[in-house]
């Protein structure tokens, strides 16, 4: 009996344990991938080549004026440190960074990027995002 009563606290104290590093690590996981990728896009000046891409892509401009007329206060998340932890959440690092390669090399096109994300979020969230990326690009 002594030792079920032990077994059962360590299994508490482990899972505990668990819950907080999955929680705790993700924000922290997350702050620090938007820092660094906001801080890559400043100093690489790669945000202005952005913003010609979306502006001369018809589908990309489309999701960029969903974005102005959103209701920010009808979203689930508001910053780009709550997104990308939805965003580690939902799609997971590896898989984001295998999109990432992907998009690099070439062998992923912007339509399988959004039907992925498409995929895997809610309308909501696809929302956000929008509306985050204009106010980074735009404001």
């Amino acid at each position: 009996m002594r030792f079920m009563k032990f077994l059962l606290i360590i299994l508490i104290f482990l899972g505990v344990i668990g819950y907080g590093v999955y929680h705790y690590g993700t924000k922290i996981a997350s702050d620090k991938i938007a820092e660094t990728v906001t801080t890559e896009l400043e100093n690489s000046g790669q945000k202005d080549e952005i913003k010609n891409v979306i502006e001369s892509d018809p589908q990309l401009k489309t999701y960029m004026e969903e974005a102005k007329t959103a209701d920010s206060s009808q979203l689930p998340f508001t910053t780009k440190e709550e997104a990308t932890k939805v965003l580690i959440q939902k799609v997971g690092i590896s898989e984001l960074n295998n999109i990432r390669v992907k998009v690099q090399n070439g062998s992923m096109t912007k339509e399988q990027v959004i039907q992925e994300m498409e995929g895997k979020l809610t309308e909501e969230e696809l929302m956000a995002l929008k509306v985050i990326v204009y106010k980074e690009l735009y404001q």
